[in-house]
């Protein structure tokens, strides 16, 4: 394609049906014919899906022959494909910046019907044109970066993404809260389904972060301080000295690193002492993990039963178990002969049934994992100790991992007992008698909401996955959250890792509940995210940023006053100056300025003034 700065505007336009999306509402055809008579419009198409690689072809195709110079798409949200369609005007050989996006989907065909959802989609895709028709090439800021990286978080996804970047040359500092590395990892025993044991994998990657020269560990440390951008982030590190429990029963070494506390994790040998340090890194990985929820006092029966305790505690109980000649499972000195295990204990919460949190806060996800682990509780027991009677008391089996359902099988042929419930009627934890220090009462769906009341010695919650605590950190390094706490990705399927803060992703269970293959798997994608992020040692980023004309500038600062941000705005000089690493591209500085001497590259005045004449110009769908 040849370039001209200032040559005559060909604006190709392209028209998405999205499956049905757009085309079920918009008439599609319909705003090509009235688009294509526009003045600078030289090509107006359709096609069924412009994300896809024909549709896509298509742009490239009319840009390389020249027949446009300027290209408008207009589908679905930008946010899921702006990036898709520049990087196909990119593979043209043009200038990606010479595009411009008109949502027909969330903005008309999602609300709107008939007539009036074909008339707003073409007076968008006008506007749009308008303002294509006056874009200029530009150029992406070019901005060098540090090759360090600072993960937070020393769990699984954390130690995992700390190894694999190290891995790729870079320096990375691991900051952990605690004294322990290991997070909810150490607090298991055998993973499911692989019955890998949590100790040697924690040995192992503990033992290889430790040792790795590329790898600095400060435990008992926490973010406190946050500035910079992509590339060169500045943090302060707070370490305290934060003894771990002298109750804690330190037993094995690991290697010449650490020594590891059962259901803890391991304490890096290292000296505890208070002291901050402050950080130049390039990327920051959050990996902060989750935390098990935690039950009312009084729900299943908790803290009002000794018997009743989470299945984090089982877990943990049962490892230190002993068994009788007779096949009981013994723990704290008595016999278990009958144990109910109870599914979606502080997940999968309904309004109006489930009682609100202190924050009026339900947890109406699944924690993916609960099944898997309850069914995992129950086969060991009834393999070991096959006496003691099982029973599962469920709403859904959800197993949905590779592998996993043949927990589900293994639970049948072992005889175990389950027991479906309807939220609504969710089991009662009462006191027990004839011997029994607990009786359950469930209606069981399976055989006609037939009451049942089940003697147990013992009832294990089977508890999910909530966010830990981490509204400072989020607060100070801006990083959006969803409605239930949890890390938000910028997309889950294009942008899995990334969140709204360019150059901060996110690894593992603070993302949202996952087993531990899938933290893996998470935070090896984070690494290589950051990887192509920093390899190159610069990144370049939209020019969508503000540009002061120094001519107009008389320095009254009122750009500065009204900027969103610290130190995106500076004065040199008398007069004012964007830094472009910085800026947030809102424009908030542009009308403040009463010399009109900043513009927003990319959203000029004129552009927006060309969409509104084009939006308010009637004439463009009369028929």
């Amino acid at each position: 394609m040849k370039k001209e700065k200032n040559a005559k505007p060909k604006v190709g336009v392209y028209i998405c049906y999205c499956g049905g999306n757009i085309s079920d509402h918009v008439d599609v055809e319909k705003v090509r014919e009235r688009i294509e008579k526009l003045p600078d419009v030289a090509v107006a198409r359709t096609n069924m899906f412009m994300c896809s690689d024909p549709g896509q072809n298509l742009i490239i195709e009319d840009l390389k022959s020249g027949k446009i110079n300027r290209v408008v798409v207009a589908s679905c949200a930008p946010s899921l494909h702006e990036l898709t369609f520049k990087n196909a005007i990119s593979r043209a050989g043009a200038n990606p910046y010479l595009y411009e996006h008109a949502n027909i989907r969330e903005q008309v065909s999602w609300v709107h019907h008939g007539e009036e959802a074909t008339d707003k989609a073409t007076k968008l895709v006008a506007a749009a044109v308008a303002k294509a028709s006056l874009l200029e090439p530009l150029k992406p800021i070019k901005i060098e970066t540090k090759r360090h990286v600072t993960v937070i978080g020393g769990g699984l996804a954390g130690l995992k993404a700390a190894k694999d970047l190290a891995q790729r040359g870079f320096s990375v500092l691991l900051v952990e809260k605690s004294p322990y590395l290991g997070g909810n990892l150490a607090k298991l025993t055998k993973l499911v389904p692989t019955n890998i044991l949590a100790k040697d994998l924690l040995f192992t990657l503990a033992t290889q972060v430790l040792k790795d020269p590329n790898i600095e560990v400060l435990t008992s440390a926490c973010v406190v301080d946050f500035s910079g951008y992509i590339g060169n982030f500045k943090l302060k590190i707070k370490k305290i000295s934060q003894f771990p429990k002298e109750s804690d029963p330190i037993k094995e070494p690991v290697g010449s690193v650490g020594v590891y506390v059962p259901f803890k994790g391991i304490i890096p040998n290292k000296e505890f002492k208070d002291e901050e340090k402050e950080v130049d890194t390039g990327a920051i990985v959050i990996a902060t993990g989750f935390k098990p929820y935690e039950p009312r006092r009084g729900e299943y029966g908790y803290k009002e039963f000794d018997e009743v305790v989470t299945s984090i505690k089982f877990i943990e109980l049962l490892e230190k178990s002993a068994s009788y000649s007779d096949g009981y499972l013994k723990i704290g000195g008595k016999k278990i002969r009958s144990l109910v295990l109870i599914h979606c204990v502080g997940s999968r919460q309904i309004p109006g049934i489930h009682e609100e949190d202190e924050n009026g806060k339900l947890n109406e996800y699944c924690s993916r994992v609960c099944c898997s682990t309850l069914l995992n509780i129950a086969n060991t027991v009834k393999s070991k100790y096959p006496k003691t009677e099982v029973f599962e008391l469920y709403r859904d089996i959800r197993t949905y991992g590779r592998f996993q359902e043949e927990l589900y099988k293994r639970a049948s042929e072992n005889r175990i007992k389950f027991v479906r419930f309807e939220p609504e009627n969710q089991p009662q934890i009462e006191l027990g008698s004839l011997g029994y220090p607990l009786f359950v009462k469930v209606q069981d769906t399976l055989t006609y909401n037939e009451e049942l009341v089940i003697p147990a010695d013992m009832v294990v919650l089977g508890v999910g996955m909530e966010p830990n605590d981490i509204k400072d950190l989020t607060s100070l390094l801006k990083v959006a959250v969803d409605n239930d706490g949890f890390i938000q990705e910028i997309h889950p399927k294009l942008r899995p890792v990334e969140t709204n803060v360019d150059g901060i992703v996110v690894a593992g269970t603070c993302q949202s509940p996952m087993d531990t293959s899938e933290v893996s798997n998470s935070s090896s994608c984070a690494a290589a995210k950051v990887t192509a992020i920093l390899d190159k040692g610069y990144v370049e980023i939209d020019p969508f940023v503000a540009e002061v004309n120094p001519k107009k500038c008389k320095g009254h600062k009122k750009c500065i006053e009204a900027c969103l941000k610290d130190g995106a705005i500076v004065f040199e000089k008398g007069k004012a100056k964007v830094v472009p690493a910085l800026c947030l591209g809102c424009g908030a500085c542009v009308p403040a300025c009463p010399e009109g001497a900043i513009e927003l590259k990319g959203y000029t005045l004129d552009q927006y003034r060309a969409m509104v004449d084009m939006i308010v110009n009637d004439e463009i769908i009369a028929d």
